[in-house]
């Protein structure tokens, strides 16, 4: 999960093609947005995920805010995305996961459009009932005009059970019949921001 990040990396100030970007406040835009995690089962069986609804904000001070619909897994197999949904994510009770940071909007002000910004950003993921720090390392890229790009440069290795997820990886193996499900999984994300109108 993750996270996830962490897309922080885009508070800024200014207007225009090498304009500085603007300050104020930046809203993810969800349509142009991904969030991806990799399951692992059998030993050597990784399956993609992804979740179809994602929201997110950097406030003016750098404060980072990004939530996940839980409910809105995308396995590609209904039956999976039932499980999912139910016997991990226990979405009833545990209907998004949420991501926390805080970043530097000077750190990325000066940015022009098509440079790029490498960042190491500590991330809060709240989930499932659990808090957990995490190290998310960023490429931050600056689109055409105020658009920023945040992505994860490498993927963030969640472990299942620190999370409140180890019995519900549990269930879904002994529901499948499988010898295992790794309980170390691989997120990525993919954000864009822009300006909030």
């Amino acid at each position: 999960l993750l996270p996830a990040l962490a897309l922080a990396a885009c508070s800024p100030a200014g207007d225009n093609a090498d304009a500085p970007l603007p300050k104020g406040a930046w809203q993810l835009a969800a349509d142009q947005s991904n969030v991806a995690f990799v399951s692992v089962k059998g030993g050597n069986v990784g399956e993609a995920h992804s979740f179809k609804t994602v929201a997110g904000s950097v406030q003016p001070d750098g404060t980072v805010g990004v939530d996940i619909d839980l409910a809105s897994v995308e396995t590609n197999v209904d039956i999976r995305n039932e499980r999912m949904r139910d016997m991990l994510f226990e979405v009833v009770s545990f209907p998004q996961a949420k991501l926390t940071a805080k970043i530097d909007p000077a750190a990325i002000t000066a940015l022009k459009p098509g440079e790029r910004k490498a960042m190491t950003v500590p991330v809060t993921l709240d989930l499932h009932g659990t808090t957990n720090s995490i190290e998310a390392k960023l490429m931050v890229t600056r689109l055409a005009g105020d658009t920023v790009l945040v992505e994860t440069t490498t993927p963030l290795i969640v472990d299942a059970a620190a999370v409140g997820l180890g019995e519900g990886v549990e269930k879904l193996r002994a529901v499948a019949n499988l010898p295992a499900i790794s309980t170390a999984v691989p997120v990525t994300a993919s954000l864009v921001f822009k300006p909030k109108a």
